[in-house]
Formats: C-alpha cells, structure tokens, sequence
C-alpha cells in the first residue's frame, strides 16, 4: 500500500490539486516540522468539535494553531525527534 501510494500521488490529478502534498509531514513548506492534525465535515462528529480557531478564517491563526498542535503531538508521540530540531 504504501507503493502504490508513493507511485499514486505522482500521477498528474490523483490528489486532486497539485499543491495538495505540499504540507505533509517533514515537508520543507512545514519547515521540516511534523504535519498537524487535520478535520473535515461534519463540524462535530460523535461528540467532538472541530476547533473554533480552524473555523474563524484568521490564517496567522490557524497557521499558529496549526504549529503548536503538530509540536503538541509530535512530544506526546515522538520526543526524540524534538530533540534533534533546531532550537
């Protein structure tokens, strides 16, 4: 699976927009950083809410939020590679 994804997004049109894989996780766009954590439709699903500021279409904001959740995440799940960034 992760061959045919690999190969898949390569394709021109399969993922929809050509800017589409430009924020992914390590990605120079992200500055190298780990990718945050994104939500859809509905706004609140089984409970839980899509946060407010992903909704307030402030992108320094966003772009904020965006940045403190993937380093939020990325020391839950993966210190180690915190310690090896850059201070």
């Amino acid at each position: 699976m992760v061959l045919c994804d690999a190969v898949m997004r390569k394709l021109p049109g399969a993922l929809g927009h050509e800017d589409s894989a430009a924020e992914e996780s390590f990605s120079t766009a992200l500055g190298g950083d780990p990718e945050y954590p994104h939500y859809t439709r509905p706004e609140e699903f089984r409970g839980m809410r899509v946060p407010e500021v992903l909704l307030s279409g402030d992108h320094q904001k966003i772009h904020e939020w965006r940045k403190a959740e993937a380093l939020k995440r990325t020391a839950r799940r993966r210190p180690d590679l915190l310690k090896r960034r850059a201070p």
